[in-house]
């Protein structure tokens, strides 16, 4: 099978059957780390949603986790007098049943086909590009193959294709040296394509938060985890958690093809940092000092460079009548 349909099977097993966050999982993301994170999210939309002069919104959460980042942003936004109806977008029954003991008033869909057709869209995917299945080409000295995945005496390992494949690869690449791998999410960029679609007829804004790079040129970036480590890509599928960095200017491209204006992509510690984090992180401490240590600590870890501030990025789809979301400068100026 090719890598994306081993990816998905994979994927889709493994967090059907798990709750993989938190320090008993195999990771944990930005919402686990601090309430700071989900605030300034919710602020952010708030902000937003002021702004653009709208009635009724919808908050949508693609990937919503155990719905952490979501009552967070809720709570923020409750306090700006926002209160907004609540979508989730989730397949898998172990979270819906987490998601559903936090906020039982959301409304479920197994994808974004059943979203609302009326009204403006405001759409958070922290962490959920990564997870969907990536199609990998691998250079032979054949010319390029569709990366693949066998099954032997050995258990399950990649392999290059029978098929060429050299026009599947972007021009620039085609005349790599054997071995380059090139990697693409057919299935994200299409989420993308037509959530911006949704947002420019609909008005609103979807904010992607996630690990990657802006200038995607070839690479494997393919990788699994289990209990906080890294592990075999290939072994024990449907236990490890596989995902790969997402290409911004690719998800960008898709999503200009959408309609959508796109603000973006900035580093997530200068995208937190220009909501206030600091400030934030600073009423916390006085209001419970007995936790500061532990408040500085999440506070360093989402905005350093050394640690996720750098390698996550922050991107805002929005509607071309919607005003420049905040924490979003001018070209050049970050």
């Amino acid at each position: 099978m090719a890598v994306a349909d081993y990816m998905e099977a994979a994927n889709s097993h493994y967090y059907a059957s798990h709750d993989p966050f938190g320090v008993k999982g195999d990771f944990i993301t930005a919402p686990e780390i601090s309430q700071m994170f989900g605030e300034l999210i919710g602020l952010w939309f708030a902000d937003l949603w002021a702004r653009a002069r709208a009635r009724d919104v919808h908050y949508v959460e693609l990937g919503p986790g155990r719905g952490t980042l979501a009552a967070d942003a809720l709570r923020a936004m409750s306090a700006q007098d926002r209160r907004p109806d609540v979508h989730f977008v989730e397949t898998s029954p172990v979270l819906r049943k987490l998601q559903r003991d936090r906020l039982p008033d959301a409304r479920w869909h197994d994808d974004i086909a059943t979203l609302p057709t009326e009204g403006p869209l405001i759409v958070i995917a922290n962490e959920f590009f990564d997870a969907l299945p990536y199609r990998q080409y691998i250079k032979t000295y054949g010319g390029w193959r569709e990366r693949m995945v066998g099954h032997g005496e050995e258990g399950f390992r990649p392999l290059p294709g029978a098929d060429p494949a050299d026009d599947r690869v972007p021009d620039h690449i085609r005349d790599a040296v054997a071995g380059s791998v090139y990697e693409t999410s057919p299935a994200g960029l299409e989420i993308g394509r037509a959530m911006a679609a949704r947002i420019a007829r609909q008005g609103g804004a979807m904010l992607v938060i996630d690990y990657g790079h802006e200038d995607y040129a070839a690479g494997d970036t393919l990788q699994a985890l289990n209990a906080h480590a890294y592990a075999d890509v290939f072994s024990n599928p449907g236990q490890n958690d596989l995902t790969a960095h997402v290409d911004f200017s690719a998800l960008a491209d898709a999503a200009r093809h959408g309609g959508a204006r796109i603000e973006g992509p900035v580093s997530q510690g200068y995208f937190l940092s220009a909501l206030g984090i600091a400030a934030r992180a600073a009423a916390l401490v006085r209001h419970h000092p007995d936790r500061a240590p532990d408040i500085g600590a999440a506070h360093h870890r989402l905005v350093d460079e050394e640690e996720m501030g750098t390698l996550f990025k922050a991107m805002a789809v929005v509607s071309p009548k919607w005003p420049r979301p905040a924490g979003f400068p001018e070209k050049g100026e970050e």
